[in-house]
């Protein structure tokens, strides 16, 4: 440890400090004068500071409760669903049960120890237990070592960490924005192929253009063992990029599955808002909830049928007639009931090839602006590293 510099449990420099929540079936204790916030409005948050929350309690609440008000520049920390959220309160607040408040002393910076706390979250997600999710406790929590240099230094880290994490949100902010915009650029493009009305273009259903052709077979037969497997969790929201697959063995499939090939399109039926479809380059087996499409040859090219599934108004339609107990699924009927405008097939794969070089350069761009958003977020913990080992 660097010289002058002490190491105390939090125990020691804080009083940790239980939340509560008052009877929600009473009215009386709910919209008064007291801030109340709780680890899920904690997670929404892109600012340490809170001053106002979106639920208050009265003093019958906080009377009738294990809620306690913290001081103003406490530390609060989310002790369960997650361990790990944290805020600095501006006003006098209250937690709930899932938070811990801690107060620090005089030989403590508030903006320090939420620093420092920041860097150790893994750490105290370790010490968490319970089998439905886990809870740090106020006695671990209270063990946790901090190191402790004098006030004037911790305020020069502090100061130093506040201008590389402002900078670093501002970088974020901006390769967000420029990710956005990539996305914005293709779904414009997109839309604008399929709400044209040029001459030429003609009206089908669906069921005129493609079909499911193929049938379910058992995955358990020696022939399929090796085949991949597609499931929904397996393909890409919006990019149809195939993740994580696994062999029919190696998943020991059991249920009935479709066989499909690399002529199909494999359309996710369930939550069709999640937009999962996709282009397989192999021959596979694919979830009894995907639809292996096949297209009829002469009316419709497979890779303008991949970009028409994923238009807003093909979305619309999906989730239209997928309302139902449970979980939303676009049943057969349904979607091959869809009315959609073609232009010839020599148009349909001129639109299809543009629309792939253009998809094509918008995940290139996603995975820049991805690589850029991990470099910063590893910076951030670098940055942390090096504050807490004296090395700023």
């Amino acid at each position: 440890m660097k010289a002058g510099w002490q190491r105390k449990t939090i125990g020691e420099v804080c009083d940790v400090v239980n939340g509560g929540t008052p009877k929600t079936s009473i009215s009386a204790y709910w919209d008064g004068p007291h801030q109340w916030v709780t680890p899920a409005e904690m997670g929404k948050r892109s600012s340490p500071y809170i001053g106002q929350t979106e639920r208050t309690i009265t003093d019958d609440g906080l009377q009738n409760s294990s809620a306690c008000l913290l001081p103003p520049y406490s530390v609060i920390l989310s002790s369960r669903a997650p361990i790990g959220h944290l805020v600095i309160n501006t006003k006098p607040m209250a937690t709930n049960q899932g938070c811990k408040g801690l107060i620090p002393d005089d030989r403590v910076n508030h903006k320090f120890l939420f620093y420092y706390l920041m860097s150790i979250v893994q750490l105290l997600n370790d010490l968490g237990t319970g089998a439905t999710f886990k809870e740090l406790s106020g006695g671990k929590l209270k063990e946790v070592t901090v190191p402790v240099p004098p006030l004037p230094e911790q305020q020069r880290i502090v100061g130093i960490l506040d201008k590389a994490f402002e900078g670093i949100t501002i970088a974020k902010v901006n390769a967000e924005k420029n990710l956005q915009n990539a996305h914005a650029l293709f779904e414009s493009h997109l839309n604008s192929i399929f709400t044209q009305h040029d001459e030429g273009w003609v009206e089908k259903a669906f069921s005129e253009v493609c079909e499911i052709s193929s049938a379910l077979i058992d995955p358990r037969l020696t022939e399929y063992q090796k085949l991949l497997h597609v499931g929904g969790a397996n393909i890409e929201s919006k990019t149809g990029t195939l993740i994580d697959l696994k062999t029919a063995k190696e998943e020991g499939l059991k249920s009935g599955k479709f066989l499909f090939n690399e002529t199909m399109v494999l359309y996710s039926k369930i939550r069709p808002y999640l937009m999962k479809i996709a282009r397989p380059s192999f021959v596979g087996l694919c979830s009894a909830d995907i639809y292996p499409l096949s297209v009829k040859h002469g009316q419709l090219d497979r890779n303008f049928l991949f970009y028409l599934l994923l238009t807003p108004g093909f979305t619309d339609y999906a989730i239209a007639g997928s309302a139902r107990a449970g979980m939303p699924k676009v049943n057969r009927d349904h979607l091959f009931a869809f009315r959609v405008r073609l232009p010839s097939l020599t148009k349909q794969k001129h639109y299809a090839k543009q629309l792939d070089g253009l998809h094509e350069e918008t995940q290139r761009l996603e995975s820049i602006y991805q690589q850029k958003l991990t470099a910063l977020e590893e910076l951030k913990k670098s940055l942390l590293h090096q504050a807490f080992s004296g090395e700023l």
